[in-house]
């Protein structure tokens, strides 16, 4: 059985952790950069078209926007928070604007104390990209022993099988999904569950 999601609201968007909603709901962040088709993801998890707002400028979303989820399994009601960070790698942006956006993203990801799954957003077509390696170890130095961090390859249906397999073998503990053909989401919907409620 594959927990499923019944309901899916935006709920605010913040600028940092001062101004972001209460921490008392476990929470799922999506990291990645800023075309890595972060709002596809969101919303082809939570069944909803545009949930999530993607912008046709990279970089454009600043803040950090939060939905309230809830699951169906069991024949029962569990709720999470879904977190869509600011891309990173982007572009067109004040290095002013840069500087301070970065202390607000550093601080919320290091001091959010309910951020159980930080789900780390890559695009198959380049799986070694140096910002996605940085944020890997950037982030590895801080994890809790509660949080888990997934690795999650988007587009991979513009892969061929031989660089499909390939991909698998560097990053055995990967997670692939396509947003336009729907495919990978029960996975990731299935690590949530175990991570944040143990099933």
């Amino acid at each position: 059985m594959i927990p499923r999601v019944v309901n899916a609201d935006f709920i605010k968007s913040a600028q940092a952790l001062g101004d972001s909603v209460e921490d008392t709901v476990s929470e799922v962040v999506f990291l990645g950069r800023s075309n890595v088709g972060k709002s596809s993801t969101i919303n082809g998890l939570t069944n909803r078209k545009k949930l999530a707002k993607s912008s046709s400028t990279p970089g454009k979303t600043q803040l950090i926007n939060f939905f309230d989820i809830r699951y169906k399994y069991s024949d029962r009601d569990w709720n999470i928070r879904f977190v869509d960070l600011p891309g990173f790698g982007y572009a067109k942006v004040s290095k002013d604007l840069k500087s301070i956006w970065q202390k607000n993203l550093v601080e919320f990801i290091k001091h959010r104390v309910s951020i159980r799954v930080f789900i780390h957003l890559r695009d198959a077509r380049h799986p070694n990209a140096q910002i996605d390696k940085d944020v890997e170890e950037y982030v590895s130095k801080f994890i809790r022993g509660d949080q888990l961090y997934l690795t999650v390859f988007t587009k991979i249906d513009k892969l061929n099988q031989k660089e499909r397999t390939a991909l698998k073998k560097k990053f055995p503990n990967s997670i692939t999904i396509s947003n336009s053909k729907r495919n990978g989401y029960d996975r990731v919907h299935s690590e949530i569950f175990k991570q944040i409620f143990g099933v």
